[in-house]
């Protein structure tokens, strides 16, 4: 299947970034038309109109091609420009594939290498791209981006280190009875919602009604305020899903409100030329007395082989030592394309769990678009892992190689 750019996440530094953009902008007005003729493109590929999103394909190309950005611009987007061009070269070879076009395919397979395609797991197993499985030059080109295998590149990660953190935060979580947590629990009807079942069960079922309820649009920046009940108000006036970190925050304010301890947690590569990252809650189970992993975006949770829940630094332990992790089978995205453990775990979320972010703070609207927050940013990395965050974006940061800190349980 090919590469839809939609489902890209827009992470906390391009969301933050696109914050403080002119709507007016050249990056913006392109973005606008590439969201626009990607739609397009996505209806023909679904009614296997291959001729017509090669037209589309090269549509977006021609307006890529033609952007004039500033200095000032440049220095900000073209990572995305290049980006938005290795997707699009991606679905055109893609398309010729599926047109048994081999040769238009490979040359634009590897346009897509050139602009920075680096997905081999995805394009080792993406059946669009069969037609040219034996062909000489693209099996070399794709043995070329075999070495920034998401799942081989966390492998590679270095491991942890326990240390004092006098120095750091203390995670904290909202209070049920505030009176905000109160409204969102009352909006959302959520004691119907979560039923009468054990905590397990509650959880899972305010994960479903999330997942059904807002739909998820990596590409869109909502123009709300980030708590749950603007985010929702947001989708349904505007018909707009909005990105995982909104969904994500809007989740972590129904299980506060409920008196479920809860942190969302944007899911990083090693890539700092990266623009996507994924954005999920890990949620604490009173009942099995450990976090445990919530993909809202995806209706996502994973268990061992034994069918035990586990948390985002347990599937990360077994994504490194190759050990079974089992994704729900309802895992979806937007109830309408399935997930599979291969794509979902050892290849999407394998390139997003090289380092973690979390905000200490875990309350209602915890990052307003429109209010000063007081936030402090943490980030949990692996050893001799150098991270630079722009101090522009984040204003309170702290680091740290230990693990124990960073998912210590909720007091």
């Amino acid at each position: 299947m090919a590469k839809k750019v939609s489902i890209l996440c827009v992470g906390l530094f391009v969301s933050l970034i696109a914050c403080g953009q002119s709507d007016t902008s050249a990056f913006d007005k392109l973005y606008s038309e590439f969201t626009r003729i990607e739609s397009i493109y996505r209806n023909h590929y679904i009614n296997k109109e291959y001729d017509k999103t090669v037209i589309s394909l090269e549509e977006v190309l021609s307006l890529i091609n033609k952007v004039n950005l500033t200095d000032e611009d440049k220095a900000t987007y073209e990572r995305f420009i290049d980006m938005m061009k290795s997707d699009t070269y991606y679905n055109l070879s893609c398309s010729y594939s599926l047109m048994n076009k081999k040769k238009h395919a490979v040359d634009a397979f590897e346009n897509a290498v050139k602009f920075g395609y680096k997905n081999y797991r995805h394009a080792l197993s993406d059946k669009d791209l069969d037609n040219i499985r034996k062909d000489k030059k693209f099996t070399k080109l794709l043995q070329s981006i075999k070495e920034f295998d998401n799942l081989i590149v966390l492998q590679k990660s270095n491991g942890y280190k326990k240390k004092e953190n006098d120095s750091l935060p203390l995670f904290s979580y909202e209070s049920e009875n505030s009176w905000n947590l109160q409204n969102v629990r009352a909006f959302f009807n959520l004691d119907s919602v979560a039923g009468n079942g054990d905590e397990l069960s509650k959880i899972i079922n305010i994960l479903n009604f999330i997942h059904n309820s807002i739909r998820h649009d990596g590409g869109n920046f909502a123009l709300c305020e980030f708590d749950a009940i603007d985010i929702y108000n947001y989708h349904k006036s505007t018909g707009k899903g909005v990105n995982c970190r909104h969904l994500a925050i809007a989740l972590n304010e129904m299980y506060l409100s409920m008196g479920i301890k809860s942190r969302y947690v944007t899911c990083m590569p090693k890539d700092p030329n990266d623009n996507d990252c994924h954005v999920i809650n890990s949620v604490y189970s009173q009942q099995l007395n450990k976090w445990i992993w919530i993909d809202p975006s995806f209706n996502a949770y994973v268990k061992d082989e034994k069918g035990n829940f586990l948390g985002i630094a347990e599937v990360r332990d077994r994504l490194i030592n190759n050990q079974p992790l089992v994704l729900n089978e309802d895992a979806n995205h937007n109830n309408e394309t399935k997930q599979t453990k291969e794509e979902y775990l050892e290849n999407y979320m394998a390139k997003n769990l090289y380092w973690f972010l979390c905000i200490d703070e875990s309350k209602f609207n915890p990052e307003s678009r429109y209010r000063e927050t007081y936030g402090k940013y943490i980030a949990l990395v692996p050893e001799g892992f150098v991270l630079n965050l722009p101090k522009n974006i984040i204003k309170g940061q702290y680091i740290t190689n230990d693990p124990d800190y960073f998912w210590q349980l909720p007091k």
